[in-house]
C-alpha cells in the first residue's frame, strides 16, 4: 500500500441554482484577459444538452480518455492514438474542438463601446453593437457560447445530440425532449484533477503534471510548447489553448488558496452551498485496478481504492511516508470520504473515461408530487407519501446512470434511494412526530447516518464543507524537482521515481502504456 494524497470534491446537483456565480468568480480571477476570454475553467451546463465545448462527452468524436488494450502487460492506452502516431503527427492534431465549438463562427466578441461615448447627437438611444474580436466585423450574430443552452434554451434541438440519451430508445428520447415533458438539471464542471489524468499521459513536453502533495494537476508554463494534445486527451475538455501566449492553461484548483487553507474561489463564491472539498488518501498501487475495471464495476472499484483515514494501518503507513499530521486530521474530518465511500451518495462523472476522477456528484432528486383531485383540492400523487418514488422521478434514472456511473443503474438508484430515505425520515420526525427507522433500514442507513447526512447536505457551516490542510513546505519528503512537480507525461523519471504512477506513463519504445 502506497498512499497518494489527493484533494477531492463533491458537488451536490440537487442544490445547484444555475446562477453561474462560481463561473464569474473564476473568470474574474484567472481568465479575464486577452487569449483567455473563451476559457471557462468553471462552467455550469444545463442538461439535457451538449455542453461547452459542443459535444465534449462524445469521445467517438474527440477520442478523449483511456481505453482497454486487452493486454495484461499494458492494459491501458490513450484513446486518441498510440504513442508512435502521436509523435509522428506532432504538428497535426485534428482530434480537438475547433473555435466554433467554443464560441461559434464569430469567435470571441466584444461590443462597440465607443459608440456609447460618441458626442454626435442621435435620434435614438445609442447601442453597443457586437463586434468580432477575430475579424473585426461589426454587427455579427453570435451563434454559440458557454451559456447558450442555459435553462433548457433549445434543448429540443441540441438535446438530440446529448450522448447521455444513447442508452434510451429514440421514442424515449423524443418524449423527454418535448417541452411539456422535459426535465432540466444543472451540471457544474471544473477540472476533475484525476488520479489517472489522460492530459498528463498525453503531454509530449512533460509540462502537464500532477503534484505529489495534493494531487492537483497543473501545466508548467515554462515547459509547455502548445502541442494541445492535452486538449485532445482530456475527455472533459478542461485544458485550453491561449492563442496570445501560445501556452496551455487549465483549472489549477486555486492552489495558492489551498496552500493557505482556503477553498478555491468558485467553491467559496457558491451561494447554493453545493460544493464540498477535503483531502482523501488513495491507494496508489491500485489506481490501475480502478482504471481497468469492467464498466459496471468502475464506481465500486473506485470506492475500494479510497483508504479509510481512521484505519490504524493507514495511519501507520501515512506516518511512514511522512504525511503531515494536519493532512491526516483533515482527512478524518473531511466529508468527501463519507459521501463517496461510506454513504455512497456521490458518483464520478463519466467513469468510463477511466481517468479515476477526484470530483464526485450527488445526483438530483425530484420535488414533492401533488395533483388536483376532482374537487379541485391538492392531494398526494402517491397515496402513501408525497415523496416521489424512483419510478416517478422527473429525471430519467437511465440518463443519470449514463452520466454518473457508466450506465450502472443500481449505483444511481442506491444514491437516490438513500437521499429519499433521509427525506422520509426527517418528514416522519417533523410532521408525524415519530421517527420512521424502517425506511432508513431499508436503504442501508442508520439514524446517525441520516442525521449526519441531513446536517451536511442542508445545514453545514463553511468549515464543515471545506476541510483544507495548509501546506508544510518545511516537511517535504523530497526536495528534488519531481517532488514539486509530480509525475509528468512522457518525461523520463529519476530512478527512485520510476515506479510512481507508472499507469500514466507511455512507453518510449512503442504504443504501450507501461
Amino acid at each position: 500500500m502506497k498512499i497518494m494524497q489527493q484533494m477531492a470534491m463533491v458537488f451536490n446537483m440537487d442544490k445547484c441554482l444555475g446562477c453561474n456565480t462560481c463561473t464569474v468568480a473564476c473568470k474574474n480571477i484567472w481568465t479575464n484577459r486577452e487569449g483567455a476570454k473563451y476559457m471557462f475553467w468553471n462552467n455550469v451546463e444545463t442538461k439535457p444538452g451538449i455542453g461547452y465545448p459542443k459535444e465534449w462527452e462524445n469521445q467517438e468524436e474527440y477520442k478523449g480518455g483511456w481505453i482497454l488494450t486487452g493486454k495484461k502487460s499494458s492494459p491501458l492506452r490513450l484513446k486518441i492514438a498510440p504513442k508512435w502516431y502521436e509523435l509522428a503527427n506532432l504538428f497535426y492534431n485534428p482530434e480537438q474542438p475547433e473555435m466554433k465549438d467554443y464560441v461559434g463562427d464569430t469567435g470571441t466578441f466584444t461590443f462597440t463601446y465607443e459608440d456609447l461615448h460618441n458626442p454626435m447627437e442621435l435620434k435614438q438611444q445609442p447601442v453597443a453593437r457586437p463586434k468580432s474580436e477575430l475579424t473585426g466585423e461589426e454587427n455579427v450574430k453570435p451563434n454559440w457560447g458557454v451559456n447558450w443552452e442555459d435553462n433548457a434554451a433549445g434543448a429540443n434541438v441540441t438535446g438530440q445530440f446529448d450522448v447521455n440519451f444513447d442508452d434510451m430508445t429514440q421514442e424515449e428520447k423524443d418524449a423527454y425532449l418535448k417541452y411539456q415533458d422535459s426535465f432540466m438539471i444543472y451540471l457544474p464542471r471544473i477540472c476533475n484533477h484525476c488520479a489517472n489524468p489522460a492530459c498528463v499521459g498525453a503531454c509530449p513536453s512533460g509540462a502537464a503534471h500532477k503534484r505529489e502533495e495534493d494531487g492537483v494537476v497543473l501545466i508548467d508554463q515554462d515547459r509547455c510548447r502548445g502541442w494541445r494534445y492535452c486538449v485532445s486527451a482530456c475527455p472533459y475538455k478542461k485544458p485550453y489553448y491561449n492563442w496570445r501566449s501560445g501556452k496551455m492553461e487549465k483549472c489549477l484548483l486555486c492552489y495558492p488558496r489551498l496552500e493557505t487553507g482556503q477553498p478555491p474561489a468558485c467553491f467559496h463564491a457558491c451561494p447554493g452551498r453545493i460544493r464540498y472539498m477535503g483531502p482523501i488518501m488513495v491507494d496508489e498501487d491500485r489506481v490501475i485496478e480502478a482504471a481497468t475495471a469492467d464498466e459496471k464495476d468502475l464506481v465500486a472499484v473506485h470506492r475500494s481504492i479510497i483508504l479509510d483515514p481512521h484505519d490504524p494501518e493507514v495511519i501507520a503507513q501515512a506516518k511512514k511516508q511522512g504525511i503531515a499530521d494536519s493532512w491526516m486530521e483533515a482527512a478524518q474530518r473531511s466529508s468527501i470520504y463519507r459521501m463517496f465511500v461510506e454513504w455512497e451518495i456521490a458518483l464520478p462523472l463519466h467513469p468510463e473515461f477511466r481517468t479515476v476522477p477526484s470530483l464526485f456528484y450527488v445526483p438530483p432528486e425530484s420535488p414533492v408530487e401533488s395533483v388536483l383531485d376532482e374537487n379541485g383540492m391538492h392531494s398526494a400523487a402517491d397515496a402513501d407519501s408525497v415523496l416521489p418514488s424512483l419510478d416517478k422521478f422527473r429525471v430519467p434514472i437511465q440518463y443519470l446512470a449514463t452520466m454518473l456511473s457508466a450506465g450502472n443503474v443500481s449505483e444511481v438508484e442506491k444514491a437516490l434511494s438513500r437521499q429519499l430515505a433521509v427525506r422520509a425520515y426527517r418528514r416522519s420526525v417533523r410532521v408525524d412526530g415519530t421517527p420512521d427507522l424502517a425506511v432508513l433500514e431499508a436503504a442501508g442507513l442508520t439514524e446517525k447516518d441520516a442525521n449526519d447526512m441531513q446536517r451536511l447536505l442542508s445545514l453545514a457551516f463553511l468549515d464543515e464543507r471545506f476541510v483544507i490542510p495548509t501546506t508544510h513546505r518545511e516537511n517535504d519528503r523530497d526536495t528534488s524537482p519531481f517532488s514539486e512537480r509530480g509525475f509528468a507525461g512522457f518525461q523520463e523519471m529519476a530512478p527512485q521515481k520510476m515506479k510512481r504512477r507508472e499507469f500514466m506513463h507511455l512507453d518510449v519504445q512503442g504504443d504501450q502504456v507501461i
